[in-house]
C-alpha cells in the first residue's frame, strides 16, 4: 500500500483559510496534495462568468480525476467547489468544508434555490462534512446533512508564526484590520467611527490590509471624512507577512455582515491583539462581550466608537485577557494539533473506501 495518498484539492489555495488546511497535510507526510482552482472570482456581475466556468470545468476535471486517481477529494466551500467534488463520489472518497456559516448568501439572492439544489446534492453525496466549528453544523442539518457524516474540527493556525508580543501601549490606537475590501466585511462603517474618533481628538493609526473591490470607494471615503493621513493601505500582502503588522498593532477590528470560523481572528488573538467584532454567532463562540473582547452589533457606528473609546481607555489593564485570549487559541485552535486530528480522520475515510471497494471487487469475482 502507499505511505502517501492524494488529495485533489478544488478551492482557493492561496486563500488565508486554506493555507494552514494545505501545510497541515502536506507536514505529516502522508499526503501528496494536487490543488485546482476557477480563475473567475465570486463576486460582483463577475459570478455570470464564474457560473458556466463551474458547468464548463467538469469535463476538465473529470480527465484530472482520470489521471491522477486521487484517494481523496476535497471541495473547500459547498456551492462551488463542494459541489464540483461531489460529483465525483463513485471515483473516491469526497469532503466538503463551509467557508462561512453558510454557503446560500446572500439570502436575498435570486439564485437561492438553484444555491440550495446544488448544496444539497453536495452535502447527499459527500463522505464527509467538515465544519470548522458547530455554528457551521445548523446549516448542513438543515440542508439535509446525515449527522454521522459531519465533522467538527477547526483547523487553527500555526502559532509558531504568531509571537505573543506585549504591546507598547503609547498614546496612539493602533488598530488593524485584515479582511478582504468588500461589502460583506463593512470597511466605510469602520471608516465612520474613526471619523468621530478623530473629531474627538483622540490620536490613531488604522492599518488596512489586503485589497479587493472596494478598494477605491474606500480610499476616496477616507479623504472625505479627513482620516486618510491615519490609515496604512497596505494593499495585498503575503501571508509570511501579516505576524509582523499584527504585532505592530494592538486593536483588531473586524465587522463582517456574517461570519463563520475566522482564521483572522484566531492569528490576532495568538498575536495579542484585543478584538472588537461583529456580534455574529461564528464570533460569539470566541469572544464573550467585555471579558475578552467587545462585540457589535452590525453597522452600529456609534456602539464602535464607544468599544474603541473603552479599549483606549482601559488598554493598561488588559494584559491578563490578551494572555488568555493567546492560551484559548493555543488550546483550541492549534494547526499542529488539530490537523492531526484532521488527518487521521481522513486517512480513516481513505482507508474505509479502499477496503470497501475492494470487498466490492472480489465479491463481483466470484
Amino acid at each position: 500500500m502507499n505511505s502517501r495518498y492524494k488529495i485533489l484539492f478544488l478551492g482557493e489555495y492561496n486563500h488565508p483559510n486554506s493555507l494552514p488546511l494545505l501545510d497541515g497535510f502536506t507536514k505529516y507526510g502522508i499526503f501528496e496534495i494536487t490543488t485546482w482552482q476557477l480563475k473567475f472570482t465570486a463576486r460582483g456581475w463577475i459570478k455570470i462568468f464564474r457560473f458556466f466556468e463551474i458547468i464548463f470545468s467538469i469535463y476538465y476535471l473529470f480527465k484530472l480525476v482520470i489521471r491522477l486517481k486521487p484517494d481523496l477529494i476535497f471541495g473547500y466551500r459547498i456551492t462551488s467547489y463542494g459541489f464540483l467534488a461531489a460529483i465525483f463520489h463513485n471515483y473516491s472518497p469526497i469532503v466538503i468544508a463551509q467557508q462561512g456559516i453558510t454557503d446560500i448568501f446572500p439570502e436575498k439572492s435570486l439564485l437561492v434555490p438553484l444555491k440550495k439544489a446544488i448544496q444539497n446534492y453536495a452535502f447527499k453525496h459527500s463522505t464527509l462534512v467538515h465544519a470548522w466549528g458547530e455554528i457551521m453544523t445548523y446549516s448542513m442539518l438543515k440542508g439535509g446533512t446525515n449527522p454521522s457524516k459531519i465533522m467538527v474540527m477547526p483547523k487553527g493556525i500555526n502559532l509558531n508564526k504568531y509571537n505573543f508580543t506585549p504591546k507598547l501601549k503609547d498614546q496612539k490606537i493602533r488598530a488593524i484590520v485584515t479582511r478582504s475590501l468588500s461589502e460583506d466585511y463593512r470597511h466605510e462603517t469602520i471608516f465612520k467611527a474613526f471619523e468621530i474618533i478623530k473629531n474627538r481628538n483622540i490620536p490613531f493609526e488604522l492599518t488596512i490590509i489586503g485589497d479587493g473591490p472596494l478598494k477605491e470607494k474606500l480610499t476616496k471615503s477616507a479623504k472625505v471624512k479627513n482620516i486618510i493621513n491615519n490609515i496604512i493601505f497596505t494593499g495585498r500582502i503575503a501571508n509570511s507577512e501579516l505576524p509582523l503588522y499584527l504585532s505592530n498593532n494592538d486593536l483588531y477590528i473586524s465587522m463582517p455582515c456574517t461570519e463563520g470560523v475566522s482564521t483572522s481572528l484566531f492569528e490576532a488573538m495568538a498575536a495579542g491583539c484585543y478584538p472588537i467584532v461583529s456580534d455574529l454567532p461564528g464570533t460569539q463562540a470566541w469572544i464573550t462581550d467585555m471579558k475578552n473582547g467587545r462585540l457589535i452589533v452590525v453597522d452600529d457606528v456609534n456602539l464602535l466608537v464607544e468599544s474603541i473609546i473603552w479599549y483606549y481607555e482601559n488598554r493598561q489593564n488588559l494584559n491578563s485577557t490578551l494572555y488568555k485570549n493567546r492560551k484559548l487559541i493555543e488550546q483550541e485552535a492549534n494547526c499542529d494539533n488539530n490537523m492531526k486530528v484532521i488527518s487521521d480522520r481522513y486517512l480513516e475515510i481513505i482507508k474505509e473506501y479502499k477496503d470497501n471497494f475492494n470487498k466490492i471487487k472480489f465479491n463481483s469475482s466470484i
